[in-house]
């Protein structure tokens, strides 16, 4: 059983290099013991987010709707021939992950099935679904087991979700809207995409930031500096971005290169160093 174990959770370190070179940067800085187990929840969040975004070819609701039971059923029985969903059940049988985190997670996914626009109230559950929750769900394994720790920082991890996600839904306008037919930001007409439209947004996304660092400073020593490196990550395609006016994010896909990657690494390691986080 434990050969079966590694393999299974390989497949979700693999998914998480394969498909995001920024995590997967930031996940080789947490400790040792909590690498595997954020590896499992990004690789089960990849797989279902691939289902509503990149199988255009099949059919999206039936491959969600069984995803969602085959969870269910790792879960229950502690096993799955889907080496995803088993080393994900594996991380939230061991942490005992709040099983509600994960229906929100999976009604956020079955809104992007129907929903291509969104009102503030439809717009803050879907980020809390889709991104929050996903946070919540990687400090159930930085506090390993410590329920007071968790409770104190759970607000901080719900910000930064949320600043992730929305610096995605920014980054991602132009696939978003032109070839998924989604808008997310509500009140937002990308036909007519104006500076004033791109400032209140970068407001609300900053606030988010502001909010998430406090917790940052709070985590475990286990799980802070490749939390923090992560967020740097995020920071700086967000600064990217703020500079750039409303039509050229509607005409290109801003990016980190590699050695601006590097650049935030090192510069990190030194305020880790002197301890200036």
């Amino acid at each position: 059983m434990n050969l079966f174990n590694e393999v299974s959770e390989e497949c979700s370190r693999a998914t998480t290099l394969r498909y995001s070179t920024s995590f997967s940067s930031a996940i080789k800085l947490l400790h040792n013991g909590l690498r595997p187990h954020i590896h499992n929840i990004y690789g089960f969040v990849r797989f279902a987010d691939e289902i509503v975004d990149t199988f255009h070819d099949y059919n999206k609701a039936l491959l969600l709707g069984e995803f969602k039971r085959e969870t269910y059923l790792a879960i229950e029985r502690k096993i799955s021939l889907n080496p995803i969903l088993h080393s994900f059940q594996l991380t939230v049988n061991q942490f005992k992950i709040n099983l509600q985190l994960v229906e929100a997670f999976f009604k956020s996914m079955e809104l992007d099935l129907s929903n291509n626009k969104y009102d503030t109230g439809g717009y803050d559950e879907y980020i809390y679904g889709s991104a929050e929750v996903v946070g919540l769900m990687c400090l159930y394994v930085f506090c390993e087991g410590d329920a007071k720790q968790y409770e104190n920082l759970k607000l901080y991890a719900r910000s930064l979700g949320a600043a992730f996600q929305k610096v995605n839904f920014l980054r991602d306008i132009k696939n978003d809207f032109e070839g998924l037919n989604r808008t997310y930001f509500p009140g937002c007409d990308f036909r007519n995409f104006t500076k004033a439209d791109k400032t209140a947004i970068e407001k609300d996304i900053q606030k988010d930031f502001d909010h998430a660092y406090k917790g940052i400073l709070q985590l475990p020593s286990k799980a802070k500096f490749g939390v923090y490196v992560a967020y740097k990550y995020y920071v700086s395609l967000f600064k990217k971005i703020k500079r750039l006016p409303p039509q050229n994010i509607l005409e290109e896909r801003v990016r980190i290169p590699n050695y601006g990657k590097a650049f935030i690494l090192a510069k990190a390691g030194l305020r880790s160093q002197f301890n200036i986080l």
